[in-house]
């Protein structure tokens, strides 16, 4: 693992690829602020590491050795001889063809067990998946992958832009590009596992989507009135601001599968409406969710990681940008961070976290990759 805060993008490249000194990389992935100028900053990634495979995107805020992190780069690779590492583009992620996503995922799959033989007898797999943020297609997008992935499971994030909503990137072909997704199909010796947490759990008032655009992730009613106005009523705060800080404490969460997931707020809108970073429609039935005790949670998370899979050497995190602000607003950012720091946590607050064949939001997803 490397980062760099240098605000130049060559010099923040010169230092990752100094760090990395000459070792031997199957591959590796990196998350960029979005302060960076990307054109320059994917010229420099050329430059600098072109000869090794990559993948990422642009992020919401970083996770580096200090923990939570911003205004920087953070590159984690993967040694040759441990690791394969294969990447795949979808590159127009609006008018992709499901069938033909799939048949590229399956070669991909194909090509990746042939490539673990020679790994060994207990060579594990996963998928990385990496997709523009503001793209609307992550639920589409994941099942599709994930269906065509069979038993290799799936752990990645949504790309981020700092907040701004305007123009999220993955890196394809020497440059950030919006309307791309990446999948990295990433073999290994070493053992690897992909886990989900939850911070919340749901409260007993229940909301009805009354009014919906499920193209556009945003709803118009609840309850049959507006949606903003009756989402502040029923968190109990009718008179609050609807701000990030808000979402992150008040998230609607919706039962699917036996198991509630929360269905993150991004923004309200000025005609009442809000916008979901998930997908929504008319008719679901969404719970307020409650805060558990977060700390006692993650430090429970890491011992059962550590039981199951013995000593870490890294763990690659997608944390959803909710629950960095919820921390900051908690006053728990420095403990969160320390924890994330002393687990070895590398990677980057999302716009949303995919896991197996779900697009989730609010949790901390994460790549265990064991000793």
């Amino acid at each position: 693992m490397a980062s760099s805060h240098a605000a130049c993008p060559v010099e923040a490249v010169a230092d990752i690829a100094r760090a990395i000194d000459g070792r031997a990389l199957a591959g590796g992935v990196i998350f960029c602020s979005s302060t960076y100028p990307r054109e320059a900053l994917a010229a420099a990634i050329g430059e600098h590491l072109g000869h090794i495979p990559l993948a990422g995107c642009t992020s919401a805020g970083e996770i580096t050795g200090r923990g939570y992190d911003a205004d920087s780069l953070v590159f984690m690779g993967f040694p040759e001889g441990s690791f394969t590492f294969r990447v795949l583009h979808v590159t127009d992620i609006d008018g992709f063809d499901r069938e033909d996503a799939q048949a590229q995922v399956r070669h991909l799959a194909a090509n990746a067990r042939h490539e673990a033989r020679f790994l060994g007898p207990d060579a594990s797999q996963v998928a990385l998946f990496l997709v523009d943020g503001l793209s609307h297609r992550e639920e589409l997008l994941t099942m599709t992958v994930q269906d065509a992935l069979g038993d290799i499971p799936l752990i990645g994030g949504s790309s981020g832009d700092d907040l701004l909503f305007s123009e999220t990137g993955v890196l394809c072909d020497g440059a950030f590009r919006s309307g791309t997704a990446a999948i990295v199909l990433l073999t290994s010796a070493q053992p690897m596992q992909v886990y989900s947490e939850c911070f919340y759990e749901p409260g007993p008032v229940r909301m009805v989507v009354t009014a919906a655009d499920p193209e556009q992730r945003i709803v118009h009613e609840i309850n049959a009135a507006p949606a903003a106005d009756e989402y502040r009523r029923l968190a109990g705060v009718p008179e609050a601001t609807l701000d990030t800080a808000f979402f992150a404490a008040h998230p609607p969460m919706v039962r699917a599968g036996g198991t509630y997931h929360v269905r993150a707020v991004q923004t309200a809108n000025p005609d009442g409406s809000l916008t979901f970073y998930g997908a929504v429609d008319r008719g679901i039935v969404l719970s307020v969710g409650e805060p558990v005790d977060r700390l006692a949670r993650m430090r429970a998370f890491f011992d059962r990681v550590r039981a199951e899979m013995g000593e870490v050497d890294h763990m690659l995190g997608f944390d959803c940008v909710l629950n960095r602000i919820d921390a900051e607003t908690r006053q728990i950012t420095r403990t969160v961070s320390d924890l994330y720091a002393a687990n070895r946590v590398t990677g980057f607050n999302t716009y949303g976290e995919q896991f197996r064949a779900a697009h989730l939001n609010q949790t901390f997803s994460c790549l265990m990759i064991g000793r």
